[in-house]
């Protein structure tokens, strides 16, 4: 699968970021955002409550996307790499301002799951230039950049892939689109349905079955009266 061949080729520092968006659906931004705090091993969910964002080139905390928190199921394997990985890389306090990258807006200070070398919060910008993209071309997804070239990448091989990805496996194992809505964070299942509909090969089999079902015993009961 693509998405292990890149999760096993980005640095290995990053590589919690790739198991948490496929592993739980997370957005880039709620990626960075995460705290230990809201890990919750004994329950078995993360709880999404803040992201980071850049603007004008200032980072800051705010809600996620649409202002709503959430929680999200944790899996056991991303569970026990989190255990992993905070047994390797301690959690950093970073400190940003609230709701926007103004001088005057409240700060607030969170550890982080994930932070730079130099204990910083993680700008989406550079982390997909220096982390994610040369990943995607140790993985053969996309080519190696030569020497003064810029990388060559489709939006369709962008870090949100890995969400799609979740989504898509979570829909064709047969999991309820309201349950995956409320994973993802869209404020109705219309969303996520328009958005991933082609990923349910058995939309409707289900139902069409039922009728079939019905309507073939009621032929059965006329035939044999």
């Amino acid at each position: 699968m693509t998405a292990q061949r890149v999760r096993e080729a980005i640095n290995r520092r990053y590589r919690i970021s790739v198991v948490l968006a496929l592993g739980c659906g997370l957005r880039q931004g709620e990626v960075v955002g995460l705290s230990p705090e809201d890990v919750d091993f004994a329950r078995g969910v993360l709880r999404v409550r803040r992201q980071v964002q850049l603007l004008r080139g200032r980072l800051y905390f705010t809600l996620p996307k649409g202002g709503r928190t959430r929680v999200v199921d944790m899996l056991p394997s991303v569970a026990s790499e989190l255990a992993d990985y905070f047994a390797e890389f301690p959690a950093v306090e970073v400190e940003l301002p609230w709701g926007g990258p103004e001088p005057d807006r409240e700060r607030k200070k969170f550890p982080l799951v994930l932070a730079t070398t130099y204990g910083n919060a993680i700008r989406a910008n550079v982390f997909n230039v220096e982390v994610w993209k040369p990943a995607l071309a140790a993985a053969s997804v996309i080519p190696v950049r030569e020497k003064g070239e810029r990388w060559k990448v489709s939006r369709k091989d962008g870090f949100h892939v890995l969400r799609h990805t979740y989504a898509s496996i979570i829909l064709e194992a047969g999991e309820s689109l309201v349950t995956l809505a409320r994973w993802l964070g869209h404020s109705s299942p219309t969303i996520t349905l328009d958005f991933y509909a082609h990923f349910m090969p058995e939309a409707g089999g289900k139902g069409r079955g039922a009728i079939d079902a019905l309507l073939s015993k009621h032929a059965d009961a006329s035939t044999t009266a």
